[in-house]
């Protein structure tokens, strides 16, 4: 309770009416502090966090090696600008290029729409350079909100009012080979796509799409853009997604679980790709922030050692298992990927789940009206993810009514 006698969320939440733009209205949960899998909200609530906010808390909440890292760095060196090096950027540039295991060139930023920013901005040189004039993207994509990124985001109702746009983006639906190959000649400069696509549902490909997009860029030159910006730092029980198929884009971007909630993006350019900037081609005050490069630092070298990818393959494989085990009316299945996954409805009631998730003490996120998306932190664990199969037949009772 405040000084008032009213719950302090609900101060919080007029406060925040108040102060922010009415971008994403006001969220249902003020929450105060965190611990693993589990945060608790400013009156005291606690909820197991199975969103993870939105797939970037890998490590969970105030893991000690985050903690000790930033700490550490905040007190020696807090910021350098692209002025002058500092040591953690480099140190991370290295280790996500030796993780690839290719020869390969990094630019640093502070989000996921800021690496496809910078992807769309190597597309576009690679294009004028080679008499290219178009790239493709796929429908329902997500790739950002700022104009270059949304230029490639395939869903209307968040693109169309800030059109026209000055790139010529060529969209196809997601997973149709087919498609793809029509619609990818000599005249096109990039593909954009994400391993699995995140904001339209956790909808992923049928298995063998990215090695046939690997050969039709290969075929007609055009280079390969992976987005993982979700998908990407052992979510999926692999370090990136792409490895699934045995492929490697030709560009790769990064941001969300790199950090482990500190602000970081990465933009990769594999082999030939990595020296299609020149200098003064692009910049960014805050890339390569060596606190931020020291969280994510932290959050490699932790998921490395506490064997986590495994642990998210057995964990993912109970979650879904256990989801796909229940019986009722209003659940379809479930779809995704190691702890990336969308508990799928026979009805637009994902709202309703959200919602009656959080009275029971759960945390997850309604990315579709009809889909429930789940991305906790990768050291969630066998006995959480049990709890909350446990409670889902009650949150499903509820939201049908």
């Amino acid at each position: 309770m405040n000084t008032n006698g009213r719950p302090a969320g609900d101060d919080l939440a007029k406060r925040f009416e108040t102060a922010f733009m009415p971008t994403y209205g006001v969220p249902p949960v003020a929450l105060a502090r965190g611990e693993g899998a589990r945060v608790w909200d400013a009156d005291g609530g606690e909820y197991l966090d199975l969103i993870g906010g939105i797939a970037v808390s890998s490590l969970g909440h105030a893991h000690p090696a985050l903690v000790e890292a930033v700490s550490r760095q905040v007190a020696v060196l807090a910021h350098t600008s692209n002025l002058f090096i500092n040591e953690p950027a480099v140190l991370l540039a290295e280790r996500l290029i030796g993780l690839l295991g290719v020869p390969a060139r990094v630019f640093l930023t502070n989000s996921g729409t800021e690496a496809n920013e910078a992807a769309l901005k190597m597309a576009l040189k690679y294009g004028r350079s080679t008499g290219r004039t178009y790239v493709v993207a796929a429908e329902n994509a997500f790739h950002g909100r700022t104009l270059g990124a949304l230029s490639l985001t395939g869903k209307r109702a968040i693109r169309d009012q800030f059109g026209p746009f000055p790139t010529d983006v060529r969209f196809v639906p997601y997973g149709d080979a087919d498609a793809l190959r029509d619609a990818v000649t000599a005249e096109c400069a990039a593909v954009f796509l994400e391993p699995t696509q995140g904001e339209a549902g956790v909808v992923p490909p049928p298995a063998g799409y990215f090695r046939a997009a690997r050969r039709i860029c290969d075929a007609t030159g055009a280079l390969l853009v992976a987005d993982e910006i979700q998908s990407a730092i052992g979510r999926t029980g692999h370090w990136f997604a792409h490895q699934h198929e045995g492929i490697l884009p030709d560009v790769l971007t990064l941001a969300k679980g790199l950090g482990g909630g500190m602000p970081i993006g990465a933009c990769v350019g594999v082999g030939p790709a990595g020296t299609i900037f020149a200098k003064g081609d692009h910049g960014s005050t805050f890339g390569g922030n060596p606190v931020s490069a020291a969280a994510a630092l932290a959050v490699l070298d932790t998921i490395d050692a506490d064997g986590l990818l495994e642990h998210v393959q057995t964990v993912g494989a109970q979650l879904a298992g256990g989801i796909a085990a229940i019986g009722h009316p209003l659940l379809a299945g479930v779809r995704g990927r190691g702890l990336w996954l969308a508990i799928v409805l026979t009805a637009d009631r994902a709202a309703q789940v959200q919602a009656a998730a959080q009275r029971a003490g759960f945390l997850v996120n309604a990315v579709q009206p009809g889909a429930v998306r789940l991305a906790p932190p990768l050291v969630i664990t066998p006995g959480q993810a049990a709890a909350f199969v446990a409670a889902l037949p009650a949150i499903l009772d509820e939201a049908a009514e």
